[in-house]
């Protein structure tokens, strides 16, 4: 077995802005799993909210190379390394390799069924309100869109985009931007506008103050959710989960978490960071009958893998094993 490593740039199709900052390229670091001259790959995007870089998330997986080179299965991966990008890539990579080897796409390893078409949300960039009714009559078409928000003249942006495109779902992301009171005030206008989920309105580290209040409109935790672990801490604070595998490290913590989550009551979002087809393939696997999906990462690059997913308005089809899986 060889491993190795690579950070891949994609350039954007334009500039992305959250309420942390803007990008014009997706950065991520890829891995690559060789035994007997069959390849398996992964892709993860390391997250500066989690003090992840592509430095530091290389270095997480050079640290286990050579116990992945003599064979470390992939369930000793899921403590060999902690949640996160770096075991993200590796475990997918696994997931990949195993598929081609056993020649059997990783839905049937993973007792899955056969996963069909899904509807992404396509993510509006966080701008001022002209340009976000731009953008919004842009994408009218679309039958979920998801808003970022998380500043001063929120509720100015929202408008623009409703009237933009009237017919559209709308979800929208504070990315951590705002405190209870903002969102109870927002929450009215949120609902009278369309919006039918709000994204962790409130920082990870203050969102006890969710506790026991009232959530007109469904609060999804991000940022607060990475794994089965942290699931717990949640109960009584949200009403759905967004599953991102740079979070949970991977498929494999991908499927346990959903079946918990559902188990306990939660309801179900996929999620990703901007990224290629590649990090997008093995969530369309974990996305299936979610009630939320926002896979549309691939939407948001002026350039991808080859050959990328199929991608047809937000209509996104499984990949090809060609790609992954």
């Amino acid at each position: 077995m060889k491993l190795s490593t690579s950070i891949d740039s994609f350039a954007l199709a334009q500039v992305f802005t959250i309420s942390r900052g803007s990008r014009t390229s997706a950065e991520v670091l890829s891995v690559s799993l060789e035994h007997d001259g069959v390849v398996g790959r992964g892709e993860c995007v390391p997250y500066a909210r989690y003090n992840e870089t592509l430095d530091s998330v290389r270095a997480q997986i050079e640290a286990v190379q050579s116990d992945i080179e003599n064979g470390m299965t992939r369930q000793a991966l899921q403590t060999a390394l902690p949640s996160g990008a770096a075991r993200n890539a590796v475990d997918c990579a696994m997931w990949d390799l195993q598929a081609k080897r056993d020649k059997q796409p990783v839905w049937q390893l993973a007792g899955l069924e056969q996963p069909g078409q899904i509807t992404t949300a396509y993510t509006l960039s966080l701008e001022a309100p002209e340009k976000m009714l731009a953008a919004a009559k842009d994408h009218a078409a679309r039958p979920l869109l998801k808003i970022k928000l998380g500043g001063q003249g929120d509720i100015e942006r929202l408008k623009a985009v409703r009237e933009g495109a009237p017919n559209c779902r709308l979800i929208v992301d504070a990315n951590e931007g705002w405190t209870l009171d903002e969102y109870q005030k927002l929450a009215p206008v949120m609902l009278e506008l369309g919006v039918v989920m709000v994204e962790q309105p409130l920082p990870a580290g203050d969102d006890d103050a969710l506790l026991g209040a009232d959530r007109p409109l469904p609060i999804c935790a991000d940022e607060s959710c990475h794994d089965r672990s942290t699931l717990a801490s949640l109960q009584g604070k949200y009403d759905f989960i967004n599953i991102k595998l740079d979070k949970t490290g991977g498929l494999t913590e991908a499927l346990a978490l959903r079946q918990q989550a559902l188990d306990s009551g939660f309801r179900v979002m996929v999620g990703c960071m901007v990224s290629s087809s590649l990090s997008m393939a093995p969530a369309l696997l974990v996305a299936q009958n979610a009630e939320i999906i926002d896979l549309d990462g691939p939407l948001l690059l002026a350039e991808d893998r080859e050959p990328p997913i199929t991608v047809e308005g937000s209509l996104m089809s499984p990949a090809s094993s060609a790609l992954w899986g």
